[in-house]
C-alpha cells in the first residue's frame, strides 16, 4: 500500500554533485524518522544520513560536511544533497521512510535503490 520512489543518481566526477530525492505516497500520511543508506559492492547496508521526526539528524563520519539530510513532512519526501562526490562515494543508495498511524507502532519503506557513480 506504501510506494517508495527514489530519483537523482547517476554519474558524477569526482567534486561533483548530486541531489538525491525521495517519496512516499500511498497509504501513507504522517511520516517518521528518515534516513538514507548505501551498500558498497560485496558489503553490507550502512546508514549514511538520518532524520528524526523532530527534526535532529545524524550523519556518518565519512561524509560529515559534504552531505545533507532534508525533508518535507507535507509531501512525505526526503532529499540527500551530496557535495564534492568523491570515488569512494560509489554505492548503490537507498531511502527509509517510517509511518505513523494513530494508536500503532511505526513502521518502515524501503525504496529500490539507485546507483551513484563517482569516478574519472
Amino acid at each position: 500500500q506504501v510506494h517508495v520512489a527514489e530519483s537523482g543518481g547517476g554519474l558524477v566526477q569526482p567534486g561533483g554533485s548530486l541531489r538525491l530525492s525521495c517519496a512516499a505516497s500511498g497509504s501513507i500520511n504522517r511520516s517518521g524518522g528518515m534516513g538514507w543508506y548505501r551498500q558498497f559492492a560485496g558489503s553490507q547496508r550502512e546508514m549514511v544520513a538520518s532524520s528524526t521526526s523532530g527534526g535532529a539528524t545524524v550523519y556518518a563520519d565519512s561524509v560529515k560536511g559534504r552531505f545533507t539530510i532534508s525533508r518535507d513532512n507535507s509531501k512525505t519526501s526526503v532529499y540527500l544533497q551530496m557535495n564534492n562526490l568523491k570515488p569512494e562515494d560509489t554505492a548503490v543508495y537507498f531511502c527509509k521512510i517510517g509511518r505513523i498511524r494513530l494508536g500503532r507502532p511505526e513502521d518502515y519503506y524501503w525504496g529500490q535503490g539507485i546507483q551513484v557513480t563517482v569516478t574519472s
